[in-house]
């Protein structure tokens, strides 16, 4: 026996439904299931108790290397706080001005040497300057050339009076740095800087980026 035309319709459309809906949820996992991938929090691997400082696994290879030298300088009864303070500097602009390993421009870089007190507003100048433009990987389907920072020379290393808030670090660091970058794409972006560093507790920790 033949289906009725309206039967037939009614039957049509529901099939057309199932096959949206199981579409659907077939995209969605998809895409739940790279988001996971991409976007699972990085695991440390290694810390510095003393000083606070943690490596994820995320950090690139060269980075690793510079957090196990520093390790080395802090890793003694009598640190040396000039090599410290020129390694930290090191890392600091490894990891600030390379972009090219950030998820996204609120993934920012060298959070970990500047003074906590000035965290918030080192976090909204960066994202609103230099970090302004890095578009977001979480999904790992970017397609935009970014800077990786090649070689760090620390140029000077001074002490002087330095005065923040409310607090003078009579002994504050005061360091001069360039660097160059892997491509000459970006020879154009900042390749210079000077830091200050204060004395927090047992750490030295970034006040001023110019």
């Amino acid at each position: 026996m033949k289906l009725k035309k309206k039967y037939k319709k009614k039957l049509m459309i529901l099939i057309v439904l199932v096959l949206l809906v199981c579409l659907g949820y077939l995209i969605w996992k998809n895409m739940n299931t790279g988001s996971n991938k991409n976007t699972q929090e990085a695991k440390v691997v290694s810390k510095i108790d003393k000083y606070g400082y943690k490596l994820k696994d995320n950090k690139t290879k060269a980075y690793k290397k510079m957090f196990k030298e520093l390790e080395e300088i802090l890793n003694v009864e009598e640190v040396d706080e000039e090599q410290y303070v020129k390694k930290i500097t090191e890392m600091f602009v490894y990891d600030f001005y390379s972009l090219d390993d950030k998820m996204a421009k609120t993934d920012i870089g060298g959070v970990d040497f500047v003074l906590p007190d000035e965290v918030a507003d080192f976090l909204k100048n960066a994202q609103n300057t230099y970090y302004k433009y890095v578009e977001n990987n979480i999904y790992g389907n970017r397609n935009q050339s970014l800077p990786v920072v090649d070689k760090v020379e620390v140029t000077g290393v001074e002490q002087t009076p330095f005065a923040y808030g409310t607090s003078t670090d009579e002994k504050a660091y005061k360091v001069t740095a360039t660097w160059s970058y892997t491509s000459q794409e970006f020879a154009s972006y900042q390749t210079s800087a000077t830091l200050v560093f204060v004395h927090d507790g047992n750490k030295l920790s970034l006040v001023e980026l110019q």
